[in-house]
Parts: structure tokens; sequence; C-alpha cells
């Protein structure tokens, strides 16, 4: 099958700029990224071909060959590669993504000798599910995260106590391996030392020279009054510790909020449904709601209210994040049939129905008839 044109697969017209290009990258890119479609093999291989096509696109020179070309500029050695793995001279797009995207997904560490990213944590998700209450009131959250921690033992450098780190005999302490590609030269992380230019000559044996070792990490998490479904904390540090002494990736919290069983949110705003039977409607009066921080509100009820009138209590919704504002509450009344009925109550409500015949005591009912009526009427003439 042959490969699709790059300007395709990035959306953008074959004169973008180097702005369009980078826009519409970024856009397919946090689309298909692995870690928002997990087990999608197709959006894995949608990510690799953006990837790549973006890798050629936004270097002047490769573009250039590229435009002049085609893929042809890169087949038969070149970055291509037609028997080797796809992308494999592009230095791999999770650096194309750090270099982007580096602060939300794992990128953006320290530098190793050679000028290379160093092996920074990977960032991690937590899901934490709270209730409603919670997010009106806001607390402090106990969580344990499995993760990745400092070696306790070697404090981190991976070596055994005493030795030392050795050059790199692979990329000779650059960090990084060159190699010739078609037109062009590329320059790739050392695969050997991860970019560091060092490798560990006796490593600790309990994290085997990694650094690190896996734990369930302790954490408190603040929630603030007035988050919402999905809000994002973000715990800088709090990540997987980095390779060898490198810096932890963060730890992003998103939340999710419980359905209540009395109230309905629609961001600051509450939503509560309460049922009055038909004589209090009618009759009309005085009824107790409950609010979110656990108290009561009354609301007066006019004579004749009809099933789905609101009522709005203002100020008693949920507070607005990052203000001392609040949102209102609405009160839904849904008018209840009576049911199981006594023989004497079924006598009182025969004798108030024919009682309100021609009296507009039912005036949306009479006028739905009324039309109705007229309805028939005009197709019998």
């Amino acid at each position: 099958m042959s490969k699709a044109d790059f300007y395709q697969t990035l959306g953008v017209q074959k004169g973008a700029s180097a702005d369009e290009l980078k826009k519409a990258y970024r856009k397919l890119a946090m689309q298909y990224h692995p870690d928002r479609n997990p087990g999608d093999a197709a959006a894995e291989a949608k990510f690799k071909e953006v990837g790549e096509a973006y890798e050629v696109l936004k270097d002047e020179q490769k573009r250039a060959a590229y435009d002049r070309f085609g893929h042809e500029a890169f087949e038969q050695g070149g970055m291509g590669g037609r028997g080797g793995q796809a992308g494999a001279g592009f230095g791999g797009f999770t650096d194309i993504f750090e270099e982007m995207f580096g602060d939300f997904m794992g990128g953006g560490g320290g530098r190793g000798r050679g000028g290379q990213r160093a092996s920074r944590g990977a960032d991690q998700r937590f899901n934490l599910e709270i209730a409603l209450e919670d997010a009106f009131k806001g607390r402090t959250v106990e969580i344990k995260v499995p993760t990745a921690v400092t070696c306790d033992v070697c404090d981190g450098n991976g070596a055994e106590d005493g030795a030392k780190p050795v050059t790199c005999g692979t990329c000779g302490g650059d960090g990084k391996v060159r190699a010739s590609q078609g037109f062009f030269t590329i320059e790739r992380t050392c695969p050997t030392c991860q970019g560091q230019g060092q490798v560990i000559d006796k490593p600790c044996k309990k994290c085997s020279g990694s650094g690190r070792m896996h734990k369930d990490k302790s954490l408190s998490v603040n929630i603030p009054k007035g988050v919402e479904e999905g809000t994002r904390i973000r715990l800088t540090g709090e990540g997987e510790a980095g390779l060898r002494g490198a810096p932890p990736g963060d730890l992003y919290i998103f939340l999710s909020i419980k359905p209540h069983k009395l109230f309905q949110r629609e961001g600051e705003n509450l939503f509560c449904r309460v049922p009055i039977s038909m004589a209090d409607a009618a009759l009309g009066g005085e009824i107790e709601v409950p609010t979110i921080e656990g108290g009561r509100a009354k609301v007066k009820v006019p004579e004749g209210t009809q099933t789905a009138q609101r009522f709005r209590l203002r100020g008693k919704g949920m507070p607005v994040l990052h203000t001392q504002n609040r949102g209102d509450m609405y009160i839904e009344l849904a008018v209840e049939t009576p049911m199981n009925l006594t023989r004497r109550q079924k006598e009182l409500l025969k004798e108030f129905r024919d009682e309100g015949k021609g009296k507009n005591t039912s005036p949306e009912t009479d006028g739905f008839f009324t039309k109705v009526k007229e309805f028939w009427d005009d197709l019998t003439e």
C-alpha cells in the first residue's frame, strides 16, 4: 500500500506555514496519542503517521526534498527505511511529541551530557471519585498511588556503593549517535545510555541500575471548592521517578463526581425535583426543600401550580471555582396524581370534577379538547 501524502495526513495545504503545520500536528497528536487511546491499534498507527509527516515537513531541507521527490526521497536506505520499522529514522515519535507537549506527557526533563533529554520520569494519571458534597465544601483526600520512587539503597544513582559511572562505549560520552540515511545525517539519542553519556558499570542490586523501585506512594490531595466533573489537578514532581536521578514526572488527578440522590448539577447551578400533592398544588402553600449544605429552604407555592413549574433560590447552588460566588438552585415541582383512594375520596373527586365543569378550573385541558373538536370538525367539512 502506498503511503499517504504527508500534507493530506496533517490536513494542510502544500504551502502551509510552519505555524500551520505545528498547529495541525499538535491537534492530531493529542487526538491520537496512545495515552488517550489505550489499546487502540488504529489510533497508535495514526499517531505514528502524523509524527512521521510532521518530522519531515517541519524541517526546511527535508520538506524541500519531499516536495521535489515525494516519498522516494527517503526510501532505499532513507528515512522511511522500507524494510525497517516505520519511523525508525526520526528519533522516535515520542521525541517529537515531547518537544511540543513535554510538560504534559513526560518530556521537558533535564538534559544529558550530550544535550539529549534525560530519562525524565513518566507522568501518571489517577482517577478519583468524590461526592457532590465534597465538591461543594472542598476537602483533603488521602490516596495511594502505585509508582516508581527513588531507590533507597543507591539514592537514585543506580550504582553499587562506591561505584562510579563510566563513559558509554556506544556514543563515546556524547549521549547521541549519528547515522547517514539517504540525503541526510540523522542524530538520535544513544540507546545504550539514554542520552546520559555514561553507563553504570556496577549496577545497584536492588534497582538493577535504574535508580528507582516500585512502591505505593501515599499523598494528600487538596480538592478546592467548586470543582467539576473532569477537573484535573496537577501534582508537580509526584509522578514516576526518573532513571538514575533524572527529574520525576508529574501526577495528574482526574476528578469524577458521584451521582447525587437529590440534586443534579449543571455548572454552578443545582436542580432538585420536588413532588407535591395535587391538593397542595391547587390550593398553594409553603414547602421546605433541602439545600446542598445540609440546611432547609422555604418555597412559596402559588395556587394552581402546574407540573414542571420552577422556582429559583439565588445563591443556593455550587461555589464557583476560585471565587467567592455561588450559583443558584432551581426547584422543579412535579404534581402527583393521588393513588390507592378510599371510596370516600373517590366520591369527593367525582363531586369536584362535576362541580368544575364549565367553570374553567382546568383551562389547559379545556383548551386542548376545544382544539381537538375544531380539528375533527374541519375533517368532516
